[in-house]
C-alpha cells in the first residue's frame, strides 16, 4: 500500500488536500474553506492562500504529526508501511483520534 494523495481535515471539515509529488510533496487549500473567513488556518507555517505550498520532505507540521519510536515501529509493522514513508503512515494513521482539530484522510 502506498498513498500519494490525502484530504486534510480541520474540525471535520475539508480544509485541502496534501499530495507527494516527484521531487516532493505539496499542500494546497480547498477553495470553499479559503472563503470561509471564520475557519483559521491549520498552522502557522499555512497562512489561508490560493497557491499550493510546496516542500522536498514532507511538511514538518504533518511530520509532527506521527508517532516516533516503539509506537511507529508496531504501526509500521501492524500496517506494512515501509518505515521510509511517511506520507502514507501519515494517512493510514492520522484518520482519527489526532492530538488537535488536524486530520488527514485518504477519502473526502
Amino acid at each position: 500500500m502506498r498513498h500519494d494523495k490525502a484530504f486534510v481535515f480541520y474540525n471535520n471539515i475539508l480544509a485541502g488536500e496534501l499530495n507527494r509529488e516527484q521531487g516532493g510533496y505539496s499542500f494546497k487549500y480547498s477553495n470553499s474553506y479559503l472563503i470561509d473567513e471564520k475557519l483559521p488556518q491549520i498552522a502557522v507555517s499555512f497562512p489561508k492562500q490560493k497557491e499550493p505550498f510546496f516542500s522536498k520532505i514532507l511538511f514538518p507540521f504533518f511530520y509532527g504529526m506521527l508517532s516516533e519510536g516503539a509506537n511507529r515501529q508496531i504501526q509500521e509493522k501492524l500496517l506494512k508501511i515501509d518505515p521510509k514513508d511517511n506520507f502514507t503512515l501519515l494517512v493510514e494513521t492520522a484518520q482519527t483520534e489526532t492530538i488537535g482539530a488536524i486530520t488527514v484522510r485518504d477519502k473526502i
